[in-house]
């Protein structure tokens, strides 16, 4: 169960570095974060305050450095890789990350939209290795079960999001978190927020659909033909390497996925009978 802390005991002091530490689980892998930096250990707290689990074991620990600020950038991360350690560089943060030490560094100014990249990338990466993604989608849970809904920007994520029941919680309108589990597949929520402007519960439920969205001037559900609900489902998956490992690993994933789990069509008006079909 993940809770938040007291910020004493998320940043407990280190002796010999005086540095502080916050514990960030996502999709059930937590990753450490370690700055000496007090402002920066209070705006990750603030940021990702429902996602904060200090008991949790680390699965991989960050050494972060911040440095004179600077302003997000908005052009793409580069990310490469040298056998087993990877760089993650945009203008605005350099990190890199080794995945058998499973220890990594990163430099940037204190902001939070760094950060949030550099956690994207190493979760896109980690779920790679388990057959999992991160998609742009919209999901909810209702009835005990998650339900997502893909798109590009503007196929009405948020949207659905914001016409859903008052039964059905919400875990994200921006990026959905998907890993395989023994029953099939479970979605989690995420701390990362689209134009709702709020992050997710920190929860998870098994998957039960997939739906790629699409506004039309009525409600149904389409099939969607194997080969297509491939293509489409790589569209939206967010891998941010173009290392031919990386893409296979996704393309596998994202064949395994069609195959064992319900995708479909939504069509929809923008309003709440739309949740009428989703069941």
């Amino acid at each position: 169960m993940m809770a938040a802390g007291s910020s004493s005991a998320l940043c407990a002091p280190s002796v010999a570095k005086r540095a502080r530490s916050v514990t960030i689980e996502i999709g059930s892998i937590p990753i450490l974060l370690r700055s000496s930096h007090e402002k920066f250990c209070a705006m990750v707290e603030q940021r990702y305050a429902n996602f904060l689990n200090p008991s949790a074991t680390p699965v991989y620990q960050f050494e972060m450095q911040i440095e004179t600020p600077s302003e997000p950038s908005e052009e793409d991360a580069r990310v490469s890789r040298d056998g087993s350690r990877w760089i993650f560089e945009r203008g605005d943060f350099r990190a890199g990350w080794d995945t058998r030490s499973r220890q990594g560094w990163v430099r940037q100014s204190a902001n939070p939209y760094s950060i949030d990249t550099v956690l994207r990338i190493c979760h896109s990466l980690a779920l790679a290795e388990k057959g999992g993604f991160l998609v742009h989608a919209a999901s909810a849970v209702r009835g005990g079960s998650a339900f997502v809904f893909a798109g590009v920007s503007g196929a009405g994520k948020t949207t659905i999001s914001r016409v859903a029941p008052r039964d059905a919680t919400f875990l994200t309108d921006e990026i959905s978190y998907i890993r395989p589990d023994e029953a099939g597949y479970r979605a989690y929520g995420t701390p990362f927020a689209g134009e709702m402007g709020r992050a997710g519960e920190n929860m998870s439920a098994p998957l039960k659909a997939l739906y790629f969205l699409e506004k039309g001037p009525e409600n149904r559900i389409e099939p969607v033909e194997r080969a297509q609900a491939v293509r489409e489902l790589m569209r939206h998956i967010l891998f941010f390497a173009h290392d031919a490992d990386l893409v296979k690993r996704v393309f596998d994933a994202a064949l395994d996925f069609v195959s064992r789990a319900r995708v479909e069509r939504l069509v929809f008006t923008p309003d709440a009978r739309a949740w009428e079909l989703i069941r």
